[in-house]
């Protein structure tokens, strides 16, 4: 059973740090290509950053310079690293992975920014 469980998001005022991590089971992690998304109230789901299987990354224009993407694959997690954070990255971050020809989502979490 694969199962992607989020965690680390809370309430951060603006210029401040989070660190999200997903654990992952029930894949081949080190195979696999992990990504976070992030979906606002009332918009859609966007891809924020992607991780390869040789630690390769992608990010989204929008968080180019001030988030983080990186893998353990002796703990099957991924992490999320967020600096200086806006008001508009408030979202809730979901982990997620194409395994088996299948979407895989986490449950998400919740990152909120005040100003």
């Amino acid at each position: 059973q694969v199962r992607l469980v989020e965690s680390g998001g809370g309430l951060v005022q603006a210029g401040g740090s989070l660190r999200l991590s997903c654990r992952a089971s029930g894949i081949n992690f080190k195979i696999s290509r992990m990504n976070w998304y992030r979906q606002a109230p009332g918009k859609q789901r966007d891809l924020v950053a992607s991780i390869n299987n040789d630690g390769s990354t992608d990010y989204t224009d929008s968080v180019k310079g001030r988030f983080t993407i990186s893998r353990d694959n002796a703990w099957n997690t991924v992490f999320l690293q967020m600096n200086s954070l806006k008001v508009e990255d408030t979202a809730a971050y979901y982990c997620q992975t194409t395994y088996r020809s299948l979407n895989w989502w986490g449950q998400g979490t919740q990152v909120t920014v005040s100003s």
